[in-house]
């Protein structure tokens, strides 16, 4: 286990393609702009994102770390002085299954950084690999993102069945996202709901819902969190009240 006085959150989502890097991204930033000194750690380590997202210059990543053992503190990209980014690589894909002992290597790596924080976010791969799995074992807290799409419920309800019989791993927060209404929102929480308590006894909490929002693409394609390219926009309130829930549960 982790020491640290860090709130150590990792973010999944099972099946790719719910937006679970852009969520991250922008929890990450509406955490800084509450004051809170945050550390975002791309934890895709073989196809990174959230430098692109967030139109960050790398040239060193997390892969220096686990193959050369590189001080990850020296990686850290400041987007803005509240939040620090802590890149991995792309194009490795030999970086998504790390073995246990390059695992260790990185969890003792990232030790020293924890007290420098208030929270340390992981965004995840997709899918079911053993960095995903280990990303969300070394957190102390887990969101797993889900949309309306019925198969993005099958791969999150996969990927808590693993965390669940490998780790023990009993508490879960659920975010919706990209729902159209909140009917829509409500109806996806309620049969998430339904299968974790009937097949895996767990209770799951919902963190909230980030509605469907153009607003979203447009930042993508600006390469800034909608939460700071259009403010008002509907999905950066929501994030933004999401963000002051963690905040109210700390």
């Amino acid at each position: 286990m982790n020491g640290g006085s860090a709130r150590i959150i990792c973010i999944s989502s099972g099946k790719g393609g719910v937006g679970k890097t852009s969520l991250s991204v922008n929890l990450a930033a509406a955490l800084a702009r509450k004051g809170r000194k945050v550390l975002l750690i791309d934890g895709d380590l073989g196809l990174a994102n959230v430098d692109v997202l967030l139109g960050l210059t790398v040239s060193r990543t997390l892969r220096r770390t686990i193959e050369e053992g590189l001080d990850p503190a020296a990686l850290l990209v400041e987007v803005f002085p509240e939040l620090q980014v802590l890149p991995a690589s792309s194009g490795v894909p030999e970086m998504a299954s790390l073995s246990a002992q390059e695992q260790a290597v990185l969890g003792a790596a990232l030790e020293p950084l924890l007290d420098r924080f208030d929270f340390v976010l992981v965004d995840t791969a997709a899918g079911l690999g053993e960095s995903v799995l280990w990303f969300n074992d070394w957190a102390r807290e887990n969101i797993v993102i889900v949309s309306p799409d019925p198969t993005s419920l099958t791969d999150a309800y996969a990927l808590i069945k693993v965390l669940r019989g490998r780790y023990a791993k009993e508490r879960f927060h659920l975010l919706i996202n990209n729902a159209k209404t909140r009917r829509e929102a409500d109806e996806t929480f309620a049969t998430m709901r339904s299968v974790l308590t009937r097949f895996l006894k767990i209770e799951p909490h919902r963190l909230g819902e980030v509605p469907q929002d153009a607003a979203v693409a447009r930042a993508v394609r600006l390469q800034k969190p909608f939460l700071l390219a259009e403010p008002e926009c509907r999905a950066g309130k929501a994030v933004a009240a999401i963000a002051a829930g963690l905040l109210g549960g700390s």
